[in-house]
C-alpha cells in the first residue's frame, strides 16, 4: 500500500524538515499552506518590499515546495479566519496571535483534504515546548482532539516524546526514524537542515504578525476607541504610522512607496489626504474629521512629505475636496498622538 499523507507546509524550518523526514520513508506528500492573510513575508511582498540583498519577497511555502518536490496547494481561509481572530475559543496569546484556534482551524481543514482526496494522515512541523501557547504537551493533544484528527497528527520533529500515532501503530511509518526534539532552540533543525542542502527562510521563527507587540497594540487601541475592528483595521494594523487626533479621527500615513501605493487602494472607502501636487506621503483618515481636524491632518501631511509646506488635497469620503496650507506638524505634537507601544512608538 502506498503511503500518502497531508502535511502543513509553512515555509519555514520546521515544517520543511517534517516534510524530508518522511520522504526519507517513501511517504507520498502533498503539502498545505493555508493563507490567513496575516504572513510577514507575503506582505511585504504585496508592498513591493525587497529584501536585504535586493531580492524581491517570494511566499516561502511556494519556494519550499518546490525544494522538496512535493505540490502544494494554497488554500485561502483568511476570510473564515477573521472570525476565528476576533472570537477565538481558546484566547490570545502574547499579544493577538490566536494560536491554538488557528492550528484547530487548519487542522480541520487538513482533513477534509484528506479525506476527500484519500490521504491517510496529517503531518506537521510542530515541536513539543517551542511555543508557550499551542505547543505544550496538553495543547498539542487537544488541539487534534479539537480536529477530530486524534491519532493522525504526526509531527516526526517530536514524535519519540509523543504518544504513538496511528501511522506508526500500524507501520506506515518507522517511528525509530523520527526525532525527538523539544524546547525553542534550532540547533537539532539547523544541523539537519546542512545535512539536507535545504534552505530555509531567516529567521527560522514564525511568519505571523499577529504575534508583533505594535500589530497587537494598534488592535487593542482601536477596539478600546472605537468599540470594534473591521476587516480592513485588520489590514491597516500592519501599514504606516498610525495617529490618533484628540477628536478621535485616526491618520494613517504612509512610510514608503510600497505603503503609499498599498494605503491608495482604500481610496474609494475612506477619506484621505495628499499634496495637491502628488508628491510625498499619502494618508489615510478613518472618521469624521472637523474643520480643526482638516488643518491638523494638512499639517502631519506636510510634515511627512519633505517636512516642508505645501497645498494639501483633502478628498473626503463624501465626495467633497477641500485644499488647505499645510505647515509641518511639530514633533513633539506628533509624539502625543501617535500611537505608542510600551516598546516605543510606531
Amino acid at each position: 500500500m502506498k503511503v500518502r499523507a497531508v502535511a502543513l507546509l509553512s515555509g519555514g524550518l520546521d515544517s520543511s524538515l517534517a516534510v524530508r523526514l518522511l520522504q526519507d520513508q517513501g511517504v507520498e506528500i502533498k503539502a498545505l499552506h493555508f493563507y490567513t492573510g496575516f504572513c510577514i513575508t507575503e506582505h511585504k511582498r504585496r508592498l513591493g518590499l525587497r529584501r536585504e540583498d535586493g531580492q524581491q519577497y517570494v511566499n516561502p511555502a511556494l519556494r519550499a515546495a518546490a525544494q522538496l518536490g512535493v505540490p502544494i496547494e494554497i488554500v485561502d481561509i483568511s476570510k473564515e479566519y477573521i472570525h476565528v481572530l476576533l472570537n477565538p475559543k481558546y484566547g490570545y496569546g502574547k499579544n493577538v496571535n490566536p494560536c491554538v484556534d488557528c492550528r484547530i482551524m487548519m487542522l480541520r481543514k487538513a482533513k477534509e483534504i484528506m479525506e476527500k482526496e484519500g490521504y491517510q494522515f496529517v503531518v506537521t512541523g510542530e515541536v513539543l515546548g517551542q511555543r508557550p501557547m499551542s505547543q505544550t504537551y496538553q495543547r498539542l493533544m487537544l488541539i487534534e482532539e479539537e480536529a477530530d484528527l486524534k491519532g493522525l497528527v504526526l509531527r516526526p520533529l517530536s514524535a519519540k516524546l509523543l504518544p504513538p500515532t496511528i501511522p506508526e501503530k500500524l507501520g506506515w511509518v518507522d517511528r525509530e526514524r523520527l526525532l525527538g526534539i523539544r524546547g525553542r532552540g534550532r540547533k537539532v533543525q539547523i544541523e539537519l537542515a546542512k545535512r539536507y542542502g535545504l534552505e530555509y527562510q531567516q529567521p527560522a521563527g514564525g511568519c505571523c504578525y499577529l504575534t508583533d507587540e505594535t500589530y497587537a497594540f494598534r488592535f487593542k487601541e482601536a477596539l478600546s476607541v472605537e468599540g470594534k475592528i473591521t476587516e480592513d483595521d485588520l489590514v491597516l494594523f500592519s501599514v504606516g504610522r498610525h495617529l490618533r487626533l484628540p477628536s478621535g479621527v485616526k491618520v494613517i500615513v504612509a512610510r514608503h512607496e510600497g505603503e503609499v501605493n498599498f494605503l491608495q487602494g482604500f481610496r474609494s472607502r475612506y477619506s484621505y489626504a495628499r499634496r495637491l501636487d502628488g508628491k510625498g506621503t499619502f494618508a489615510l483618515i478613518k472618521g469624521d474629521p472637523s474643520e480643526e481636524d482638516l488643518q491638523l491632518i494638512a499639517n502631519i501631511v506636510a510634515r511627512y512629505s519633505k517636512r516642508e509646506e505645501a497645498e494639501v488635497l483633502i478628498h473626503l469620503s463624501d465626495g467633497r475636496e477641500v485644499v488647505l496650507r499645510g505647515v509641518p506638524a511639530e514633533d513633539e505634537f506628533l509624539d502625543q498622538i501617535k500611537i505608542h507601544h510600551r516598546a516605543g512608538v510606531t
